[in-house]
């Protein structure tokens, strides 16, 4: 490429869009501002996740009232690997839900939602626990015990009783 040549390169570099000469940046930013969803819209997204997923958490209900288009994008990715029908039926995928949500220490109410769901979905209290055990070897025991006192609140898990606790009503 000759000098004259690269001056003008660098002198439109990214300014045209295409052949007729637009500005690119007059395109990629002529996104209309959209309306604001009214509140009826917000419901009924919302009812209709709980429809798809089972449960809506506190984020869901209220990214809906305030940014009802990013709740619907992120929850696009959510259909797409979790709820659609792939090649993991929707037991399994409840089981990884509980497991990484128990490793990553999420919100105790988010890992009960998929606990739940779980039950709902056909997995027993063991399965469950099994999953939440998983984590014993990569994610530790503190790991391991955020999900598991989720999961013993959730399906009313107790634990044995001592004769000496049995005769003093401690447990």
């Amino acid at each position: 490429m000759t000098e004259p040549e690269l001056e003008t390169a660098y002198a439109t570099w990214g300014q045209t869009a295409d052949h007729l000469g637009e500005p690119v940046h007059d395109q990629r930013l002529r996104a209309e501002t959209p309306e604001p969803p009214d509140a009826m819209d917000e419901v009924a997204y919302v009812e209709d996740l709980v429809r798809r997923r089972g449960y809506a958490l506190m984020y869901h209900r209220v990214l809906a009232k305030h940014d009802l288009p990013v709740l619907r994008a992120a929850d696009g990715l959510v259909s797409a690997a979790y709820l659609e029908h792939r090649s993991l039926d929707r037991k399994t995928k409840e089981l990884l839900f509980v497991l990484s949500l128990t490793v990553l220490r999420g919100d105790p109410a988010h890992i009960a939602s998929h606990v739940r769901v779980a039950l709902e979905v056909g997995a027993t209290p063991t399965e469950i626990l099994e999953a939440i055990e998983i984590a014993l070897p990569e994610a530790g025991v503190v790991a391991f015990q955020h999900g598991f006192d989720v999961w013993r609140e959730v399906v009313g898990a107790e634990g044995v009783v001592l004769p000496s606790e049995a005769e003093t009503g401690a447990k």
